[in-house]
């Protein structure tokens, strides 16, 4: 009897980086391709509720960078991750004004927003909450449609549910923004 021993190639978030677009997203999990469904329209609409606002208050007190599209963020290294959030926010401190990587930039967000899909499941959800706030993302806010409920986690809170009467607030430099949780629900 013999055994062949499979070897499995693990990537770097730099090779990642340069494989060629296969029309399908993906996220880079301990080195592996992981494929991802595309969001639907009410996904982006979510997205675009906590987006514009952020960007709008980041853009006119000249903060920092607001991100979408499941841009890269290299949560672990060796073997690498590197995950989409939905929205990001980095400030010019992390990564400076004028600056726009061509990569993965050195430094994860401030804040990170993930709206959870009607095909995501909440272990998967809260592995990824984790992985930011373990790479040392300051905020993480998760939409979740299905409830109607935003998630705030910090390293040092567990999961806080706001409702549709409360408001979204931010650590600084985003100090003083506030998005009412209805308005992301009820664009």
């Amino acid at each position: 009897m013999s055994f062949m021993a499979t070897i499995e190639t693990l990537l770097t978030a730099e090779e990642y980086l340069a494989l060629p677009d296969n029309g399908c997203p993906t996220e880079l999990v301990r080195g592996k391709v992981i494929p991802m469904n595309v969001p639907g329209f009410h996904h982006g609409e979510l997205c675009a509720g906590v987006a514009g606002p952020l960007w709008q208050f980041a853009k006119q007190r000249q903060l920092g960078h607001v991100i979408t599209n499941d841009s890269g963020v290299v949560t672990e290294r060796g073997p690498d991750t590197v995950r989409g959030p939905d929205v990001s926010f980095y400030s010019y401190s992390r990564v400076p004004k004028g600056v726009s990587p061509a990569g993965y930039p050195n430094a994860v967000p401030e804040v990170a927003v993930e709206v959870r899909s009607p095909t995501d499941r909440w272990p998967k959800v809260l592995a990824k909450v984790s992985e930011y706030l373990d790479a040392g993302v300051d905020l993480v806010y998760v939409v979740d449609a299905q409830s109607r409920t935003v998630f705030a986690y910090t390293a040092d809170q567990p999961g806080t549910p706001l409702g549709l009467g409360a408001e979204m607030t931010f650590p600084p430099p985003l100090d003083g923004l506030r998005i009412a949780v209805r308005d992301v629900f009820e664009p």
